[in-house]
Order: C-alpha cells, then structure tokens, then sequence
C-alpha cells in the first residue's frame, strides 16, 4: 500500500479562489476591501517568512493588508497601544500577532487585548469559549486546515478514532474541541497523546486517523501507524542539511497508512487559507 497524497497547497488554491469571489461581492458591499493587519516583533527569520506568505496570500485574493513591523525589545505596554488602535481601525477586519513574541510579552495578555471579532487567528479566550461551547466565531487556522483537508477529501471522520499527538493551544487543544463536537465534519472520538502519556505507540496504533503535532522530527514510526489509517503531520522540522521535514517519518509511514500529508505542502497552505477565511467571515460579519 502506498498512501494517497492529501495536497494542501493544491487545496488552498481552490479555496483562495472561492474567497476571492466572496471578496469582490464584499468590497462592492463594504465599499472598501476586507482588510488583515499583521503585527510582527522582533526579526525572527521564520517569522518574516510566515508573514510574508499570508500577506502574498491576501493580494492573491483582493484582501487588503498592512504590516506593522516592530522591535523585539518593545514593551508590552507599546503592544497593546498598537492593538487598541487596530481594534478601533474601521478597515482591519482582522489582526494577525505572529507568534512567538519575546520573553517580555506576555501573550495570554495579548491574545485578551484583540477585540474578539478581529481575532482571525482564533486565540483569544472568547472565542476559544464559544469553541469549547459548540458556537464558533472562528476555529483556529492551523485546526481548522486540517479539518477542511480532511472534509475536502472524502475522508469521513464522525464516528472514528481520532488520536493527536501534542497539545499545544494552538494546534492539540483546539482541534480536539473541534473534531469532538457533534456536527458536520466531526462527531470522532479523540485521544490526545503528549510527552507524558505511556504506552504512545500502542496508542497511535489505535488511530483510524493520526495527527502530530509534536515538534519533532520524524517523531512517528511506520510500526505506530495502523495500516490503512490516515494521518496528517502538522509538524515542520529544519534537519542540519536545511532540508524540511514534518514529525512522521514519511516515506516509511506513506507505505502502511490510506492517505497522508506531505511536508512542506500540506497543512501549511490550509492554514493560510483559514486565515483568510476567518478574515472574509470578520468582513462579513459587519454586513
């Protein structure tokens, strides 16, 4: 068996162009473009690339965007100034922190200070509250790609076994909280794993469907993997030779699993892609 490859840069360029329809109805309704404003601290390289992208990613579809670049020894008092006045900016639809912000940020307090409408990204308390509540405003964009790479290709998920490996708030905890509730595109029971559960192979094994998320390196083995599952690698790891890799071992686990993510090219677009969605909703919203 040879798992079937699930593309989610193919994928997201089929819904960056649904949004850019919902777009240019939008624009003409508003009288001005939606628009996703990015604050980026600090000169992290894989931060600027990430920006970079979404940006790309909003000319692509008619979005309007702005970048407020500042320094990494701004303080926390400065950010939140900065975020109050994109709150009150009728334009921006949505605002963008790029995480990871520098130790003298606290980033709890940070995701508390973006009006919850304009939180596209998904982590501020309220709207994490309406997802632990079955309402969602917006779904994080990492979860939800992941969600909709499933949807989208025919992969049915009510009713499995659904196990995550990581529980970060941005991507474990908030992807659980989606695929358990009883609605379309979910309905799955799910485990999630971490650094401390015992027994882990054992219990990806158990997976009709597999997602890591731990930030490590082909961390995921073929003999964890049930033959026939499907699993999606959320990680993306640099090697020493600068070669990008995911946290499952791809080419052992591509010859037991049903269907599988590449990386690069698979949950990275969809999340960019969400991004945009959950802006066009904000943008929405207003009408």
């Amino acid at each position: 068996m040879t798992a079937r490859l699930l593309d989610g840069k193919a994928l997201a360029e089929q819904i960056k162009r649904e949004l850019a329809e919902r777009v240019r109805d939008l624009t003409a309704r508003l009288g001005r473009p939606p628009g996703l404003a990015a604050v980026l601290v600090g000169d992290n390289p894989a931060s600027q690339v990430y920006v970079r992208n979404k940006r790309k990613a909003c000319s692509e579809i008619g979005l309007a965007s702005w970048l407020h670049e500042l320094p990494a020894n701004i303080s926390q008092e400065a950010l939140l100034r900065l975020i109050d006045m994109l709150n009150r900016q009728a334009d921006v639809d949505g605002i963008l922190i790029q995480l990871p912000l520098p130790r003298q940020i606290d980033v709890l307090t940070v995701m508390r200070a973006v009006e919850p409408r304009k939180d596209v990204d998904g982590f501020g308390p309220e709207n994490l509250g309406l997802l632990a509540l079955g309402q969602p405003r917006y779904c994080p964009c990492t979860p939800l790609g992941v969600q909709q790479l499933l949807v989208r290709n025919g992969i049915d998920i009510e009713g499995r076994h659904v196990v995550i490996l990581g529980r970060s708030n941005i991507v474990g905890k908030p992807l659980a909280l989606m695929l358990m509730q009883k609605a379309p595109g979910a309905n799955a029971t799910v485990t999630i794993c971490h650094s401390q559960s015992r027994n882990l192979p054992e219990l990806c094994r158990q997976a009709d469907i597999l997602i890591a998320a731990m930030g490590q390196a082909r961390f995921v083995q073929a003999d964890w993997v049930r033959s026939g599952a499907v699993v999606v690698d959320v990680g993306i790891n640099r090697l020493p030779d600068g070669k990008l890799c995911g946290d499952v071992d791809f080419e052992a686990v591509r010859e037991r699993a049903s269907a599988i993510t590449p990386v690069p090219g698979g949950v990275g677009p969809m999340t960019i892609a969400m991004l945009l969605q959950n802006t066009v909703s904000s943008a929405a919203s207003l009408l």
